[in-house]
Formats: structure tokens, sequence, C-alpha cells
């Protein structure tokens, strides 16, 4: 499938890779403070809710310092977030007082992915009930390393790839192009390129490689907020991971996809 233009096609249907390069899959939702979050008893039943599929809970501190014209000196907040983890460490929900995620490293497919979003959702409507959803984001992050990085300019499209692949990328060790692109009621933020050894561009969600590597970062976002619904939520997270797919798919080549494993 050849596709023109990644905003208006068709989403391709989805070609599984028994290698896929894909590191990690984060969906987030933000919604307006709630305070109680910060209390063990009030997410009690949160966790009861997801603990068969979550058992493990770590309770985290975190702390923002602030800045501003009106503050006359920096200004330290500290929050709890609480971190419910699989049993295989792969997949892990996060609560805070002003947002849910879901995220995993090892990402099977859109169907899968959409029904532990539900899951989590649905807890957090019951349980926790926000009735304004500000923001929810979609984000997909490709890394490739070793003998495709070496090979990139048959597996990335060239509006993608940049310098990789061209004669000056042996002398490149950083580079990065960042672009955001508007779509009716949403924005996506997309990032590739290389980074050297041990360094990132989000160490919350791309972990440092011990090689050289290149990424593709894709993320998916409601621009305004919205009355808060489980349906909403889940129809909206289908379609931004539809048009991200494709995006995907418009990036890469078919030789992309051989390498990787396609069926």
């Amino acid at each position: 499938m050849v596709l023109q233009d990644p905003f208006t096609d068709p989403p391709p249907v989805e070609v599984p890779l028994a290698n896929a390069p894909l590191v990690r899959v984060i969906a987030q939702l933000r919604f307006p403070l709630v305070a109680a979050i910060e209390q063990r008893d009030f997410i009690a039943p949160f966790q009861e809710s997801i603990r068969s599929s979550y058992p493990i809970l770590r309770q985290e501190e975190t702390q923002q310092v602030l800045f501003g014209a009106n503050i006359a000196a920096p200004a330290h907040s500290v929050s709890t977030a609480w971190r419910f983890n699989s049993e295989d460490g792969h997949w892990r929900v996060s609560l805070t007082s002003d947002f849910l995620a879901l995220e995993t490293t090892r990402y099977t497919s859109r169907h899968d992915f959409l029904g532990r979003l539900e899951q989590v959702v649905s807890a957090l409507a019951s349980r926790i009930d926000p009735k304004l959803l500000d923001r929810l984001g979609i984000r997909y992050i490709d890394r490739i390393t070793g003998d495709a990085l070496a090979d990139i300019a048959r597996l990335v499209r060239p509006e993608v790839r940049g310098l990789a692949g061209s004669p000056a990328a042996g002398t490149v060790s950083h580079s990065i192009t960042e672009t955001v692109f508007t779509r009716d009621d949403a924005k996506v933020l997309a990032r590739w390129g290389r980074l050297p050894p041990n360094v990132t561009v989000d160490p919350a969600a791309i972990e440092p490689s011990d090689a050289p590597s290149w990424i593709l970062d894709l993320d998916m976002f409601s621009a305004a907020p919205a009355p808060f619904s489980v349906e909403r939520v889940i129809a909206d997270a289908h379609g931004y991971m539809e048009r991200l797919y494709t995006f995907f798919r418009w990036a890469v080549t078919d030789e992309f996809l051989r390498h990787f494993g396609a069926k």
C-alpha cells in the first residue's frame, strides 16, 4: 500500500512485526486536579478495580520547581504518583492528582492496548469520577539500532530520515527534527533523528541506549478540553492510534516491514 498523505489517507491494516523496534507506547489522560488522589484510602477502590492485572503498587514522590513573575523565589512542590505494575514489568498504570497514564514496553496490537486502556479508564470513571478531560494523548516510540541503523536509507523514506542515510551521515552524532501538525481538533508532535550513545530527548519515556540509535517518536493529543466519558476516551484513542499508525506506515518502507519480521 502506497500512502501519499498520512493525515488524509485511510488507515492501513496493521501488519504485525515479529521484531518490532517499538520500545514504548503511552496513553495519557489529564483532568482537573483531584486532591484526594494523594490519599491512600481514596485510591484503594481504584487499586482493587485493576489489581488483578496490575498487582504491584509503588508510591513515588515527585518534585516540581515553580518559576514565575509573581514568585519571589523558586517554589518547590511535592506530589504523589501511584505506579501500578504488571507482574512481568512490561505494563504500568500511573495515577496522580491530575493524570492517568497507561504504558507498555511490550505492545502486541491496537486491540489489546485499547482493551487494557478501557479497563483503567472505566476504573477512573467509577472510582475517581473526573467531570472534564483536559487532554488525551497517545504516543508511540520506535528506536532503530545496530545493522538497521547503517541501512536506514532503505528502511525510512527520505522526508523523514533527514541526514541519516546521506553522504554526511558518517559525521552526524546528534540530529533531531521536531514538527507539529494540526488535524481537526488534535495535534501531532513528530520527532525523529539520530541520537548518540547514552543520550535521550525525554528521560521519562526514552531510556538512553548504550549504542547510537535513530528514533521515531509520534505523539497525538487533543487540543481542547471536553466532557469526560469512557466511550469518548476510547473512541478518540482508537482514532489517534489509527492516525499515528498511518503516519508510521507512511514514514517507513516495505523493506522496513520485511526487516523487522512482517509476515
